[in-house]
């Protein structure tokens, strides 16, 4: 009996209340990950993890849940769709070149909060069932290795992309960990389900999927556009195209995203237009205008000047015109030298020394 309850009916009723909370599925993992320790450790030590320092400076805590959190037996992962259901087609949006694509699932509201107060309520139905026990909540928010929790917990496998697909829900949902001490029966891992294919590896603009299950972040636009501080490798700029924020080309070719579900969270519709808003309209916002029109949501964290930074490279891959031209000489002198190079780069692309 677990305090007053049967292990396999907790699980079950863990399960149940995840989903009376809006998650659309709720699964249960063990904390042994020693073939996730393996490849992390030989992908840092080629140094895809370009400079992500974060990735390596907690050592095994990533892959050992133990470590992180003393006495951890299991990892309750659960999953949170997010696909926008009115935001204009993503195809539509990289497809013109005067349109500003941003990942879908950023169009919204900042999942960080809306997630993590989710699954403290599922915490809490816990703690009223069975009296107090010891937890820890993560969203994205520490050495976590979600996807392949989330694989052992049987709520998906891991893709060629190395994102995690699921028959019913293609790939577009978050991810989110409940670290506790309580001895559950756990789930089976999900059966691989990619096949041959490997459309995946084939779209990516940059090639930074460079074999199945693994990819090169240096590579990565959402590396690029996102957790790199630094200028763009310029070799890269023009395969940027127009995505100024993220890329979601690996989601939207795969075979399984046919049977994705839209989001029931209104959190994650989009707003200001971001689905469907132009490159020199967005390059226009000044600091306020970005603080002000991205509180909440996760772009914010990027900061203006790598906002124009991402938007100059797009502009410089846009056809020419006169409109691109004189947005761009107004960034000209900006204080930021990040962004004075990329601009300088940009109208260079249109033959502005």
């Amino acid at each position: 009996m677990m305090r007053g309850m049967h292990k396999e009916q907790l699980a079950a009723q863990i399960k149940t209340w995840g989903t009376e909370l809006g998650f659309q599925a709720v699964g249960i993992a063990s904390v042994e990950l020693p073939q996730a320790e393996q490849r992390l450790l030989e992908w840092l030590a080629a140094g895809r993890h370009g400079a992500m320092d974060y990735m390596a400076k907690h050592g095994t805590k990533r892959t050992r849940p133990a470590q992180l959190v003393p006495g951890t037996l299991r990892v309750i992962s659960a999953r949170l769709d997010y696909r926008p259901a009115q935001a204009r087609d993503s195809w539509d949006v990289m497809h013109d070149p005067h349109s500003a694509f941003i990942s879908r699932y950023a169009l919204g509201r900042d999942y960080h909060k809306l997630m993590r107060a989710r699954l403290q309520k599922l915490a809490d139905r816990i703690t009223q069932s069975i009296g107090p026990f010891q937890h820890r909540i993560f969203t994205d928010s520490a050495p976590v290795m979600e996807v392949e929790l989330a694989q052992l917990a049987g709520l998906g496998w891991r893709g060629k992309h190395t994102l995690l697909l699921q028959r019913e829900h293609g790939s577009w949902f978050f991810l989110g960990e409940i670290y506790t001490d309580l001895d559950l029966p756990t789930d089976a891992p999900t059966e691989n389900h990619c096949g041959t294919c490997q459309s995946c590896i084939d779209i990516c603009p940059t090639g930074a999927i460079v074999a199945p299950y693994q990819v090169d972040a240096r590579r990565c636009i959402s590396y690029l556009t996102i957790e790199l501080k630094d200028a763009i490798p310029e070799e890269l700029r023009p395969l940027l195209g127009n995505r100024i924020y993220g890329c979601d080309d690996c989601q939207l070719v795969c075979p399984w995203n046919k049977f994705a579900q839209t989001t029931q969270e209104t959190d994650f519709h989009p707003r200001h237009g971001l689905d469907d808003a132009h490159l020199i309209d967005l390059f226009a916002w000044n600091e306020t205008d970005f603080d002000s029109k991205m509180q909440g949501s996760a772009i914010r964290r990027i900061g203006h000047a790598q906002w124009l930074r991402n938007i100059a490279v797009a502009l410089g891959n846009a056809p020419t015109s006169a409109a691109i031209v004189a947005a761009l000489q107004t960034r000209r002198d900006h204080p930021s030298q990040l962004v004075r190079e990329h601009v300088a780069w940009a109208l260079g692309r249109h033959g502005v020394g």
